[in-house]
């Protein structure tokens, strides 16, 4: 009988430790001024009245500049696999034992931020630190060198990400099986972080990487936020376009975990059909291929979306696909992984199922069994240097943002669709 994802039999390569509560550094410095106290626990003079305090400052910096040398001493930093204007990442090991690998990811100063530091590795570093999960990238340190750079030490993924095995249908194959532990895998990394209250909004094939052992791994949180609070305003220019919901492509500003699991049924159907299955070249073709592969959104299947002040579709209206039209393209997952697949791409954000529903849906029950991970196929060489591409790309840009010809794709909504059927 096959085995629920929700189920996680922790293994020797995936014993994690404990969340801290704070950073290295600071737990240091706390405990340095907590040293400072008289014996009933009021707070006493670091030093005595009308001494220069100057003195003490110097000696805080000087204890946090050893702390990050220890730090960085742990590791050993060796042959460069990538370089790139945001960042360099290297091949590493641990100083007291070689045989532990790790990618060191160094991001370059940005002059044109004001503190150096670009939002989007704030966001990695300050969600990476927060959440411990085998299926997603592991933050083990942090140190900054001499010229400042911020240097993350992450866990060493050296075979490549899934988007590779996708692509290479000349070398690669896999089967419903895999298709079932992959997902498994991704939907337990997206349910984790929903249940922190953290939105992934970049999940796509580049994105999971693939560690020794088969693992899936999701990464680049660049465009990571909480989503604690539901009344405040959120960006909808996120999340890669191929990937992108509808309800963000008609300019919605307040979303929830929907988003991703848009994003994760993409995927899902990637995996089957090794194409992406809404390929659009701009905003407008983005949301004709939508409402030509899944059905045009309206008011009588998604309640209130002609309101959001986006909206705009092919004066053509198309029906929601059928479970018949699904099972046409995307069989080969069986009747229950289409449904699945139907549910995460509901057009209307409050139909769709949640993360924890999906891994509590009838199809993980069903035959074949996911495949083992360490029997899961992987490519046989080149691992190492699509590590290094993976890292040292710029997180948290959506490829489009970069594009002037999708800045009018605004305006092209209220042209002719016709040309993109």
């Amino acid at each position: 009988m096959a085995v629920s994802p929700l189920i996680v039999h922790p293994t020797e390569g995936t014993l994690l430790p404990s969340r801290p509560l704070s950073s290295p550094l600071k737990r240091q410095q706390q405990a340095t001024h907590s040293a400072v106290a008289s014996s009933n626990g009021t707070p006493a003079l670091a030093r005595p009245p009308g001494q220069d305090l100057q003195a003490g400052l110097g000696m805080s910096l000087d204890l946090v500049e050893q702390m990050n040398e220890d730090e960085k001493r742990k590791y050993v930093k060796g042959r460069k696999l990538g370089e790139g204007t945001y960042a360099n990442v290297y091949l590493g090991h641990a100083r007291h034992d070689p045989a532990v690998r790790v990618a060191i990811k160094k991001i370059k100063v940005q002059k044109e931020f004001r503190d150096g530091l670009a939002p989007d590795a704030v966001r990695e570093l300050k969600h990476l630190q927060e959440l411990h999960h085998p299926n997603i990238i592991n933050l083990l340190s942090v140190f900054s060198s001499k010229d400042q750079n911020l240097n993350l030490v992450l866990e060493y993924l050296p075979l490549g990400d899934l988007e590779e095995l996708i692509r290479d249908v000349d070398h690669v194959r896999y089967g419903a099986a895999d298709i079932k532990a992959w997902m498994g895998m991704l939907t337990r990394a997206v349910w984790f972080c929903h249940d922190n209250c953290v939105l992934h909004r970049d999940i796509k094939p580049n994105n999971l990487l693939i560690a020794a052992d088969g693992e899936v791994k999701l990464a680049d949180f660049g465009l990571a936020r909480s989503f604690a609070d539901p009344g405040r305003k959120m960006t909808a220019n996120v999340i890669t376009r191929w990937y992108r919901p509808p309800e963000l492509l008609f300019g919605a500003r307040h979303y929830s975990g929907a988003v991703d699991v848009w994003s994760v049924g993409l995927v899902f159907a990637e995996l089957v059909i090794r194409a992406p299955f809404l390929p659009g070249n701009s905003e407008v073709e983005q949301i004709a291929l939508i409402c030509r592969q899944i059905g045009t959104p309206t008011d009588d299947n998604w309640p209130g979306v002609t309101q959001l002040k986006e909206y705009t579709v092919p004066s053509d209206v198309t029906p929601v696909w059928d479970k018949s039209a699904y099972m046409g393209r995307f069989g080969a997952v069986g009747a229950e992984g289409v449904d699945l697949l139907m549910r995460t791409l509901a057009l209307d954000p409050r139909k769709r199922i949640t993360a924890r529903e999906m891994l509590e849906h009838r199809w993980w029950r069903t035959e074949p069994r996911p495949t083992r991970k360490e029997e899961l196929p992987r490519k046989q060489d080149g691992g190492e240097d699509k590590m290094g591409s993976d890292l040292k790309r710029r997180n948290g840009v959506v490829e489009d943002e970069n594009n002037n010809n999708a800045r009018g794709a605004k305006v092209a909504r209220k042209l002719d669709f016709g040309a993109t059927k």
